[in-house]
């Protein structure tokens, strides 16, 4: 009779932590529930959540919800959908993302061909333009990895045009824009920057690499206050119909410090974001005061990490490795020393910043990684792990793998980037060589080595589309299925890692892991419906899905019409 009686506990005690996580107690009905519903919670199988105000305050069975259930509470059926915590987009740059979509999209042109006819499509549209600037072209549309200024020339020969690579290191102009920015045979190449040139005639061959792209910055007009207010509005209007609520924000400088205030004070930020200021010019702990200050003049955002750059791209040939190019004698362009890293590195560890560093190459990722663990046994033990981040992670030695676990450094990773498509197979892995293209974006073994998992899209170096980076972290191919295999196919991760990487583990690298990113009771509600079950898909077509409705901070910020 006594082990019956334990039996019952047992069962009644397994059933209430699978299906229901204790509400909120108190006599308040919800605002809003959820109900037929998969509900993503690992370890559960909850079928509703009820929110009220902007927390969950009961995830559980239909019974469990319907005790929150007031008159005025409102239902929404999820028709059997899965039901995730809003997504995090770990690592952006929201404010040239939103002003991108006001610009030449060159995202989906993947041949001269078709940038011509993106170029000349917003010329028709916008005639009052004195510069066409745009974004979005691929190494791998141009033989051997780089495009001319003559071939620009040919789209548009009288107006200044400065076409943005999709990765942001690289910019290639027309003469029109060379001229404008006074560059000849004779301008030098800026620290950290190079102006690449005709191996014979010397001339500029409308290539700007990374620093180098500062000497056309005069060209390109600043827009107005008002005209970024309102991109960022379209911006945030994009997020919620992706399914997007929260992001970190990376190289936040003043200008867009005062355009997130603004914002803010008009009840229009109605995203979750945190904000890392550019930390490409510090030298020593004057710098970082300045950026203190930066800080203190902005109280009501969350700003606590600095971003820092130590390499460029693979592509260019600027990101740092361990040993030379397959193709190219160099081991990139590093954009510092390792004495200059350490010395910044243990100024803001010292000083309590999250540090993030943009790292690519195999030697860049190793440089910070030492300048982390120099800068863990100089400073002392801080009352909370620093958790600072590694940004990108394209290529890692094997021997840094477990270092990332081992250090608690953040894998912040945007699977995007591994879309293996004609950019990564004829340009970044040849560039690379075989055998370190095949160590391409390991999440999985850095996940398995006790690395914490980031993921964001790097926005608008690629789209804000969550679902593109879930079927690359899914199936490590392209949307049409290839290679046939995958590329690097051991990497794959299962959905709920996937998912997880996106909610728990992006909050998690912010400090917020208790806040947001799980639909748990007490946490933020920030919820996205989707329009079908995601774990019934094969994973090649979990990207097929889409948001049906975005919830931030508790209302109906998106609706999908359907």
């Amino acid at each position: 009779m006594r082990r019956l009686l334990l039996f019952v506990i047992f069962v009644v005690f397994t059933h209430r932590i699978l299906v229901a996580e204790t509400p909120i107690i108190d006599s308040e009905p919800a605002d809003l529930i959820i109900e037929n519903a998969k509900i993503y919670l690992p370890g559960s199988n909850a079928v509703a959540l009820a929110i009220r105000a902007n927390r969950i305050v009961a995830v559980g069975s239909q019974v469990d919800i319907e005790k929150q259930v007031g008159p005025k509470t409102k239902r929404m059926d999820a028709k059997g959908c899965t039901v995730t915590p809003g997504f995090n987009d770990a690592h952006v740059h929201f404010l040239s993302g939103s002003l991108g979509l006001t610009h030449v999209d060159l995202s989906d042109a993947d041949s001269l061909e078709a940038i011509g006819a993106k170029i000349h499509e917003y010329i028709k549209a916008h005639p009052d333009k004195k510069t066409i600037y745009g974004r979005g072209w691929v190494y791998g549309a141009f033989p051997g990895g780089l495009p001319h200024r003559d071939q620009l020339d040919k789209i548009e020969r009288e107006l200044p045009a400065i076409m943005k690579c999709y990765d942001g290191h690289t910019l290639w102009v027309n003469s029109a824009a060379l001229k404008a920015a006074k560059i000849t045979r004779e301008t030098p190449d800026p620290a950290g920057g190079e102006i690449v040139r005709d191996p014979v005639t010397k001339e500029a061959t409308g290539i700007l690499k990374e620093n180098a792209q500062e000497l056309v910055s005069g060209v390109i007009p600043d827009p107005t206050k008002d005209e970024k207010l309102a991109a960022m509005r379209i911006g945030i209007a994009t997020a919620h119909r992706f399914g997007v609520t929260s992001a970190l924000d990376a190289d936040i400088e003043l200008a867009e410090l005062e355009v997130f205030e603004a914002l803010r004070k008009s009840g229009e930020l109605s995203l979750r974001f945190k904000l890392a200021l550019n930390g490409k010019k510090l030298r020593n702990e004057s710098d970082v005061a300045q950026l203190e200050s930066l800080r203190q003049r902005f109280p009501e955002q969350n700003i606590s990490a600095v971003k820092l750059f130590v390499d460029g791209v693979i592509e260019s040939h600027t990101a740092v490795l361990l040993s030379e190019y397959a193709n190219r004698p160099s081991r990139g362009l590093p954009e510092t020393n390792q004495e200059d890293l350490n010395r910044v590195i243990e100024i803001l560890d010292k000083r309590g910043w999250q540090i993030m560093v943009h790292a690519v190459g195999d030697g860049g990722i190793r440089m910070t990684l030492d300048a982390f663990e120099r800068a863990r046994k100089l400073n002392p033990q801080p009352k909370r792990p620093s958790r600072h981040r590694l940004e990108h992670i394209e290529s890692i030695s094997s021997a840094d793998i477990g270092r990332l676990g081992s250090l608690g450094v953040i894998a912040s990773m945007q699977p995007y980037h591994a879309n293996p498509n004609s950019n990564v197979f004829n340009v970044w892995a040849v560039n690379l060589g075989p055998e370190r293209a095949s160590r391409a974006w390991v999440w999985k073994s850095i996940r398995d080595a006790g690395g914490q998992l980031a993921f964001g899209s790097d926005w608008p170096v690629v789209s804000l589309d969550p679902r593109l980076g879930m079927h690359t972290a899914l199936t490590r191919q392209t949307l049409d299925g290839d290679p046939k295999g995958g590329f690097v196919p051991e990497q794959r991760l299962p959905l709920d890692s996937v998912i997880d990487a996106y909610t728990r583990g992006a909050a998690f690298a912010e400090f917020a892991e208790e806040k947001k990113g799980r639909l748990a009771v007490g946490m933020l509600a920030d919820v996205i419906i989707w329009d079908r079950d995601l774990f019934s898909l094969p994973v090649n077509r979990v990207h097929d899905s889409k948001v049906q409705t975005t919830i931030f901070d508790g209302r109906v910020v998106f609706q999908s019409e359907k």
